[in-house]
Formats: structure tokens, C-alpha cells, sequence
């Protein structure tokens, strides 16, 4: 049973690798301002249009692969990827990763979190 615990928390572990690491909303902030990084919003229009981190670039999940060169300037510098809960974010990651991308990071508990915290947002 121990084994098979363990090989679980290899796999997690190196999945997260490859997606990214996580960042709390205060961590993601801070090393966006610090490295001139930038905020990329995954969800549907609906849902950033209601309210969305300010400056965050819009490209959702679905559009992602297309729109990847949109994102082309911050090849070297912090891409921090946000959902509405984390989980796209990773799947995201991983893509932008293979796109050599360097930086890529995912922002744990997505935008619920951002709002739970009240940290500020806009809305179009």
C-alpha cells in the first residue's frame, strides 16, 4: 500500500512539473509586478466580462492553441494562468510549456480565490 501511495505522489508531483507550479493570488501578484509578467485569463467571454483581474489578457482555454503567439512577448517572463478554480489552468500550462514557454505558472483556486480574497477586478 505504501508503494502505491508513493507512485500516486511521484505522479502528481511530476504532472504539476510540467503544467507549472501553483501561486496564491498574493505570490502571483507580486512576481507579475516584480518580472513584468502577465495575467492570462482562460475562462469564457461571459465569465471575464463579469470581472477579470485588471490588465489580464483574455484568451480562453478553448482558443488557447491559436492564439498562443499572442502571448509571444512574454516568452521569457512570468505567464501566470488563471480559471475559475485552478484545474484548466494546468492543462493550459502544459501546452504553453511545449511552446517553450519558460515561466508558466498557475494561480491555485483560480478566480474564486482572487474574489474570496476581495482583491480588485474590472469588468467590461
Amino acid at each position: 500500500m505504501g508503494a502505491l501511495a508513493a507512485a500516486i505522489a511521484m505522479l502528481v508531483a511530476h504532472e504539476g512539473r510540467k503544467s507549472g507550479p501553483g501561486l496564491s493570488p498574493q505570490q502571483a501578484i507580486n512576481l507579475v509586478n516584480r518580472e513584468d509578467g502577465v495575467f492570462v485569463d482562460l475562462r469564457d467571454a461571459a465569465a471575464f466580462k463579469q470581472g477579470h483581474i485588471v490588465e489580464a489578457r483574455h484568451i480562453p482555454m478553448t482558443k488557447l492553441q491559436e492564439r498562443s503567439a499572442e502571448l509571444e512577448s512574454f516568452k521569457d517572463k512570468p505567464v501566470v494562468l488563471v480559471c475559475k478554480m485552478g484545474q484548466q489552468a494546468s492543462t493550459a500550462g502544459k501546452q504553453l510549456r511545449a511552446a517553450g514557454f519558460n515561466q508558466v505558472y498557475k494561480m491555485t483556486g483560480g478566480m474564486m480565490e482572487w474574489s474570496s480574497l476581495q482583491l480588485p477586478t474590472v469588468s467590461k
